[in-house]
């Protein structure tokens, strides 16, 4: 896809985007069918046909609109009108939007292309499609769209492998790729197998991966900037490929989307893409400690007492509270060895979280109140939201065990999002801008590409713009 600063009288392609008030203020001067149809309503496409061509005309809503509701409505207009697209120079009119405006517009485009399984097969990927808006110069179009181009690889990147079935992202394909990755865009890769992982004392890790038939395999990817003084950013994802459970089993009902507990991991990987791409002046140190939760003669088992990587004994109540036992050593082992001036983990972790929040945002944990308010703010400039969780100390007793240092669950029916937070908290080190994102009901679920629940991409454009903005 090109973004073209010139006119081309023979368009045969045309986007044409109103707000309310813009559709009533150009006096409707187009074909007097169309007001029955459209009105400039948020989502509405209302397609007229000529001897010259076609044009679509695209609603935005109120004129009061945030930025990423263009998006919205950029993404949902690619996933219907694709098949109908072609693929040639098309005009974009929309005179009232701003650089900032046009530029997520053209990112929804991209990223509402995405199709599972995943195919560039659609006109936006052509080189031959070109997107001509006359607003803005053309330096400024072609930041735009190295931008887009960025965000969407990064966040298409973060739902393919998060909408992959179980038997198509064991932990050596996921491996393989991830080494690709880091060849491909110059990262620094190291992963642990489960005989290093011994050796070096990953044992909450390990208490997790022992089940499975596949070797552990804890992995760090480091991407480094050129810039002197850079931010540090240290990065968890918790990256649980398929999760039954273990021995505690989980229902046989929609145990199938239990392929989507490594939506920690994927926010990253697709954050990872875009600094990578974009050459952010940061450096990003990201642990993505891989495994699935298996049942075996191996397996973990409730009652079990395990050592950390940081050496807290942990007795574990329920083995499927997995994920808060391989972030532990994601953290610690992050905290230890690196100096990072942000520690942040992600997980699809609690159905506390979920039965809290639904699919509205994500539950936010922070021992810091400058990196609390910048996640905030992110969240609410992407739409990708974070609410705000105490961590009190009265939740420390719920955790306290008879015969560890903690335990890995409270046997209380409240507040499990809250306990698993507390939990991480005593594997930071004592680091001082920490912050911990449950997005188990944001990262998968209702989506315009699919008939079933599927990824999101929640995350990455909240990641982005914390590291571009706050850097």
């Amino acid at each position: 896809m090109k973004l073209i600063n010139k006119k081309n009288k023979n368009y045969t392609q045309v986007f044409q985007l109103f707000t309310e008030e813009e559709w009533i203020k150009s006096g409707k001067n187009f074909n007097k069918n169309i007001d029955t149809f459209f009105t400039g309503k948020k989502h509405e496409v209302f397609i007229s046909t000529h001897e010259e061509g076609i044009i679509y005309f695209i609603g935005l809503g109120k004129s009061t609109f945030q930025n990423f509701e263009i998006q919205q409505v950029a993404v949902k207009f690619s996933q219907t009108q694709k098949e109908k697209l072609q693929n040639v120079p098309t005009l974009m009119i929309a005179d009232f939007l701003n650089e900032k405006q046009f530029e997520e517009f053209v990112k929804g485009l991209l990223i509402g292309t995405y199709h599972y399984p995943f195919e560039k097969s659609h006109p936006f990927w052509s080189p031959k499609f070109e997107l001509h808006f006359e607003n803005l110069s053309q330096k400024k179009l072609d930041h735009i769209i190295q931008r887009s181009e960025a965000i969407s690889n990064g966040q298409i990147a973060c739902q393919e492998w998060l909408n992959k079935p179980a038997n198509l992202k064991k932990p050596d394909t996921f491996s393989l790729y991830l080494k690709n990755l880091a060849k491909k865009y110059d990262l620094k890769y190291t992963v642990f197998n489960r005989k290093k992982c011994e050796e070096i004392g990953l044992g909450a890790y390990l208490a997790v991966n022992q089940a499975s038939a596949y070797d552990a395999a804890f992995t760090i990817l480091e991407y480094k900037t050129t810039v002197k003084n850079a931010k540090t950013f240290g990065l968890v994802g918790k990256c649980v490929l398929f999760d039954t459970g273990g021995i505690s089993l989980k229902p046989f009902t929609n145990m199938h989307y239990m392929k989507s507990d490594m939506g920690g991991a994927t926010a990253v990987l697709g954050t990872l893409i875009y600094a990578a791409e974009m050459n952010l002046p940061v450096n990003i140190i990201a642990v993505l400690p891989i495994t699935d939760n298996a049942i075996s003669e191996k397996a973990l088992l409730p009652s079990d007492v395990i050592t950390a990587y940081n050496g807290k004994t942990i007795e574990v109540m329920d083995t499927d509270a997995e994920g808060r036992l391989i972030l532990a050593d994601g953290l610690s082992y992050l905290a230890k060895n690196y100096k990072t001036d942000f520690l942040i983990d992600l997980a699809t972790l609690t159905g506390s979280s979920v039965r809290m929040f639904g699919d509205t945002c994500g539950a936010l944990f922070s021992n810091n109140e400058e990196l609390k308010n910048l996640l905030i703010k992110s969240g609410d400039q992407t739409n990708q939201r974070l609410w705000n969780l105490p961590l009190w100390e009265v939740w420390k007793d719920d955790i306290q065990s008879d015969v560890a240092d903690l335990k890995n669950m409270s046997l209380k029916p409240v507040g499990d999002c809250i306990i698993a937070a507390k939990f991480l908290e005593h594997f930071i080190e004592g680091h001082s801008k920490w912050a911990h994102l449950d997005i188990a009901g944001v990262a998968f679920g209702n989506v315009g590409y699919a008939k079933e629940k599927a990824a999101t991409g929640f995350g990455v454009q909240l990641l982005v713009n914390l590291i571009e903005n706050y850097h």
